[in-house]
């Protein structure tokens, strides 16, 4: 064992520093993720996450990347990892929502950490990175689906390497060639091994019983924050109800209900009242409803509180078997992470706005405005597609008025730049301008959205997965709402969430909805 490090308790800057440490290794793999990547939605839109994890699966450390893959993967990698025989230089594979997924195009590959000296398992580097094409027949792989079969390929966790070695059967995997790693799966590879290397040096620096303590320490420190930011908190029990818009196959005002108890040092949400399963793709697993719940409070806590499994330990999340929050098998989920979890996050903090009134903003856009498109010609062989989420309007809070123009909550990409866009697919951008008097009135004023405008340079199948087209986002303490989103074909208004085939020259535009405004705006 190195003597570098004395076998006593971490002071506060030991504490401090070793978090950092854990925390620059994945930020290091994300580099190398985005470095490595080919589509511009993993290399311009910043579309992924890393994180590491404990040898029981519990969330040690992760980078500022994408929250919905994070608190998801927090949530369900305990499941994922357990009663396998890990082996030096493994990987393991999955996409499937209801094995520890989210949906089908974001894609997570596992590796595990064993020590250099004695080979014990000490951990898990994780990844998950979203593919525009995953083996759907719907450019773009976000259809407007009725059941998850329709939303791609299917991963169960699966062996992608064991010992380093590529296994037989993973030929399916679309970045599979020839026996070989190729594209955004390589890339995932790479930024996998590079996390692996850098936690056995820092495991090998600091010795195994010293980092093992450090993990302990990081994860009792957290939880000693999320114990005190939930005490500043009044007890009680508060509710709020939202609703989607719809589910694009028939199924209107879709009910989002929470129960939020706070009582002292923890917090229950209950969502059992939320509406049941739908035809269309806003169902979600479990997990996702997690992410959601997980953001909300870490919003509220320090910026340097560790995200780590002590964070989460004190929220409990109440829901129905069967509901549009904890969906069963088959049902499609492709909308569930994007759409649904967004709203979620409009839920928790609605019902924190009546705990916290002086503290929580108004809701932002409540969408991601999913834009996904290519062109399949099983004839010739070939196929491109693309995919991005479209930036609004963030809410206004006590003390700020809303941005205008980002992405917001549970997604933390950044636009395809018009470059990139133009330069990979047949499409050109005809406008891209901030929507102005979009963000609702109020002492502060909610954010705007955006009006962006594609034109199709070729014969091109559009599906779009949009919410907040029917009901605005909400303004608090008398501020106003944001207004609704649209999405127009050559002019003429487009359903929320749809498929169609468009001609060259056909030009869609989308405009984004701005945030609430939070206060009247009479008041000084």
């Amino acid at each position: 064992m190195s003597e570098l490090y004395a076998m006593q308790q971490m002071n506060a800057i030991e504490l401090k520093l070793f978090s950092s440490r854990v925390s620059a290794i994945c930020e290091e793999m994300g580099l190398v993720l985005r470095r490595a990547a080919f589509s511009p939605n993993i290399k311009d839109r910043l579309d992924f996450s890393c994180a590491l994890f404990g040898a029981n699966g519990e969330l040690f450390a992760q980078a500022d990347h994408m929250p919905v893959h994070l608190g998801s993967m927090a949530f369900a990698m305990g499941s994922v990892v357990k009663d396998r025989n890990w082996q030096p230089d493994d990987m393991l594979v999955l996409n499937d929502p209801f094995l520890g997924g989210t949906h089908l195009p974001d894609v997570t590959l596992i590796a595990p950490v064993f020590t250099t000296d004695d080979g014990e398992l000490v951990g898990f580097v994780a990844n998950r990175a979203h593919h525009a094409n995953i083996g759907c027949d719907t450019p773009g792989s976000m259809p407007l689906s009725k059941s998850l079969e329709e939303e791609g390929i299917i991963i169960p966790p699966t062996w992608l390497l064991r010992r380093g070695e590529l296994q037989p059967g993973t030929g399916h995997l679309p970045g599979v060639v020839g026996g070989e790693l190729h594209g955004d799966f390589a890339a995932q590879a790479g930024a996998a091994q590079i996390g692996v290397l850098r936690l056995q040096q820092l495991i090998a620096r600091m010795g195994q019983r010293h980092y093992a303590q450090g993990m302990k320490q990081l994860n009792d420190y957290a939880d000693r924050i999320a114990a005190h930011t939930i005490a500043t908190l009044q007890s009680g029990c508060y509710s709020f109800e939202d609703f989607l818009d719809d589910d694009g196959c028939g199924t209107r005002d879709i009910t989002l209900k929470l129960k939020l108890s706070i009582v002292v040092e923890a917090v229950e949400l209950d969502l059992t009242e939320s509406a049941g399963m739908v035809a269309g793709n806003l169902n979600c697993p479990e997990s996702v409803v997690a992410a959601a719940a997980y953001y909300c409070f870490r919003c509220l806590m320090p910026d340097e509180a560790p995200a780590c499994e002590g964070l989460f330990r004190r929220i409990r999340i109440s829901t129905r078997a069967g509901s549009i929050v904890n969906a069963r098998r088959p049902a499609a989920v492709a909308a569930g992470n994007v759409e649904t979890s967004t709203r979620l996050v409009d839920l928790v903090f609605g019902a924190l706005a009546k705990a916290l009134p002086e503290r929580i903003p108004a809701a932002s856009q409540g969408t991601m405005n999913n834009v996904a498109m290519g062109y399949i010609d099983l004839a010739a062989g070939t196929r491109w597609d693309y995919y991005e989420t479209v930036a609004g309007g963030l809410g206004a809070g006590p003390h700020h008025a809303g941005l205008d123009a980002v992405h917001s909550h549970m997604t933390n990409t950044l636009n395809t730049p018009v470059e990139s866009l133009e330069m990979h697919y047949p499409l050109r951008v005809r406008r891209y301008a901030i929507r102005r008097n979009s963000g609702g009135d109020g002492r502060h004023r909610g954010g705007n959205g955006i009006v962006r405008e594609y034109e199709f340079l070729q014969a091109t199948q559009l599906s779009l997965l949009s919410e907040r087209r029917r009901f605005e986002p909400w303004g608090l303490q008398g501020g106003g709402n944001g207004a609704r989103g649209q999405n127009l074909l050559n002019g003429k208004e487009l359903p929320g969430k749809c498929t169609l085939d468009v001609a060259a020259g056909d030009r869609l535009t989308v405009s984004t909805p701005g945030g609430g405004g939070w206060g009247s705006p009479d008041d000084d």
